[in-house]
């Protein structure tokens, strides 16, 4: 056998980014691209801010000694400090730059956190619809991931929650604004929330908050992203500016503890450890540097928000259902058909690629990525009303 059992049980599981890879080449190659309709990748396709370009032309310009050597393995200290003032500020906490690892993305932060806490058959409870990537990140470290169904309108049901809770637990992970359904989680759920764990924790063992947030900056109708911070003490936020500076190619994001955690030392040296000893060592110099002096840019929420006014107007004539996406850049929507699998391959044989609900533990539902040219969106509504116009005659 050329490869382990356990990866290649894996790829099959996350095959279906892989087939919508391979399909969208396919029918690129047949019908032309400017035919096909992709909507199954999260990539966000807008340039960066005008700054990212102006300040990142001045730090390539730098000659001077150790400017691309190493450094201490949580990041610069003058960067963690300017994370810190930002991170303060936004969640409304007092927070040092002794409580920020820089790291290589999101992802890469996230598997910080789960090798530092977790224990062999360790708990992780995530809401579902979730990102199917977490399976793989709990895996990864020995962990199990539990999966708890959030309310009909993708809320969170803290009730699930709490019952999903066990001595195993050692952390719930939550993702707001939520991929795939773009759901921002409340102030009161979030509430709500730190009441369970706050009731656990001072029962056993502690129980982490850890949230995902990659898509903080990315909300519509002047909402705000409420903070775990702020809300419980043994909490720990990861995120990056894949998507706030659209720069996801130069794996740039950061771990914030809480100072108020328990054992926030230990943990913060486990942190720091393990984003040498998973192989990242530290995240990339020149994008460390930059994103200290982007602080408060991001890129113009007005393109995602006309591009999914866009979409849901031109389905909803059509006769799909949807949530209303509050943040993010995905629209997650009901099949019309009880195999939500099968639906997604039919919307293939009208050029339009998708990504089936069940791989975000949602089945029932696809996801449409809308990080793609209005152009786009105009030239395949045709489609999907096509597409579900026949499907009703067959």
């Amino acid at each position: 056998m050329s490869i382990s059992s356990k990866i290649r049980d894996s790829i099959e599981k996350a095959s279906w980014i892989r087939k919508m890879f391979e399909e969208g080449a396919r029918l690129r190659q047949e019908y032309g691209e400017e035919n096909v309709f992709d909507f199954s990748l999260g990539n966000p396709d807008p340039v960066p801010p005008p700054e990212f370009y102006t300040i990142m032309t001045e730090l390539v310009s730098e000659r001077r000694e150790g400017l691309h050597g190493y450094m201490p393995n949580a990041g610069f200290p003058d960067v963690r400090d300017a994370i810190a003032a930002m991170v303060a500020e936004t969640h409304g906490i007092d927070i040092a730059g002794k409580n920020i690892v820089m790291t290589c993305g999101a992802a890469g932060g996230l598997n910080v956190v789960l090798k530092t806490i977790l224990n062999p058959d360790d708990q992780v409870i995530v809401p579902k619809p979730y990102f199917a990537e977490y399976g793989f990140y709990v895996d990864n470290h020995g962990g199990r991931i539990v999966l708890v169904d959030t309310n009909d309108d993708f809320s969170l049901n803290i009730q699930n929650i709490k019952d999903a809770i066990s001595e195993a637990t050692a952390a719930v992970l939550i993702n707001s604004p939520n991929n795939p359904t773009g759901r921002i989680y409340s102030e009161d759920e979030i509430a709500s929330l730190a009441d369970v764990l706050k009731s656990s924790t001072d029962k056993g063992r502690t129980v982490y908050l850890v949230s995902d947030e990659p898509y903080r900056e990315i909300v519509y109708e002047d909402r705000a992203v409420p903070s775990i911070l702020k809300y419980y003490e043994q909490s720990i936020v990861v995120t990056s500016y894949s998507k706030s500076l659209s720069i996801p190619g130069e794996r740039i994001g950061y771990i914030a503890i809480n100072p108020a955690c328990r054992e926030v030392d230990s943990l913060m040296s486990g942190f720091i450890l393990c984003n040498r000893i998973l192989g990242f060592v530290n995240a990339p110099a020149l994008m460390q540097r930059l994103v200290s002096r982007l602080i408060g840019v991001a890129v113009d929420v007005s393109t995602y928000r006309r591009r999914r006014d866009l979409l849901m107007d031109g389905l909803s004539d059509a006769g799909y259902e949807f949530a209303v996406p509050q943040g993010a850049f995905y629209l997650f929507c009901r099949s019309p058909i009880e195999d939500d699998v099968e639906f997604v391959r039919h919307l293939q044989g009208y050029n339009i690629l998708a990504v089936p609900g069940s791989g975000f533990g949602g089945p029932g539902y696809f996801r449409l990525a809308y990080g793609v040219p209005e152009s786009v969106i105009k030239k395949a509504i045709p489609r999907f009303k096509e597409a579900l116009d026949n499907l009703k005659r067959e």
